[in-house]
């Protein structure tokens, strides 16, 4: 979607705004900091910056972590990144990214907005073993299964959640080849689910994707919620 026109700044309207908290900030600065990577304004036809809101945003961090953390512009830089694929930038210099959103449950249940199509969360092979816990070789194991796969050049929260979850379960002496029935099962759920949702994708109107996108989500939480209750009922079966 364009941005409307003046929703762009320019240069000296950048200036100005962060002078207030930057007295000694100056227009060969700001340049400067493009020219290393922090900030891609866009351009005019003629050659003139054009910054939006996101961009004084990234200005104003790189500026705050220079003058209060001391940091580097090679690790503001790497924190960005971070920020930019919906992660909080490593704690310590060396260390990994960390994620920041979890699945929406109530009482314990996921909700139908924990099936969101995407995610706003693209890890590095490194981050995602840091921040499961898995070992390298587990990890090929799942990827073999078929349990987690690469998005472009990265993992999404999908992909967090599977290897998180295999984590926890090999603590009890799971491993990822057990759980081939787990992803039989997922692969059928998902086929019933676009059986339903498939007449309405076939419409051409806004209004039926829209009521698709809702009816995938709900169908998929009351079917988290069905395999619950029925390995609930199993385990409570008198012996």
């Amino acid at each position: 979607m364009s941005v409307p026109a003046r929703a762009y700044l320019s240069i000296g309207e950048v200036l100005s705004k962060l002078r207030g908290d930057f007295p000694d900030i100056t227009i060969s600065k700001i340049r400067f900091l493009e020219s290393e990577g922090l900030i891609e304004p866009q351009r005019t036809p003629s050659g003139y910056r054009k910054f939006t809101s996101v961009d004084l945003e990234r200005l104003r961090y790189v500026l705050l972590a220079q003058r209060d953390q001391y940091l580097p512009l090679r690790v503001i830089k790497e924190n960005l990144d971070a920020l930019d694929r919906g992660l909080e930038p490593a704690s310590a210099v060396g260390g990994f990214a960390a994620p920041r959103p979890t699945l929406a449950t109530v009482d314990g249940e996921l909700t139908p907005a924990s099936f969101a199509q995407g995610s706003d969360i693209r890890l590095s092979r490194e981050e995602l073993l840091a921040a499961s816990g898995l070992a390298d070789a587990q990890l090929v194991e799942l990827e073999g299964f078929g349990f987690i796969t690469l998005r472009g050049r990265h993992y999404d929260g999908d992909a967090l959640s599977v290897a998180t979850a295999v984590f926890e379960m090999s603590g009890f002496g799971i491993e990822p080849r057990h759980l081939r029935s787990f992803k039989s099962a997922a692969d059928r759920e998902i086929g019933l689910i676009e059986q339903v949702i498939t007449p309405l994708n076939r419409q051409k109107s806004n209004d039926s994707k829209a009521r698709a996108q809702e009816v995938q989500k709900e169908i998929a939480s009351l079917s988290v919620r069905l395999h619950a209750a029925l390995v609930r009922a199993g385990l409570n079966r008198p012996r």
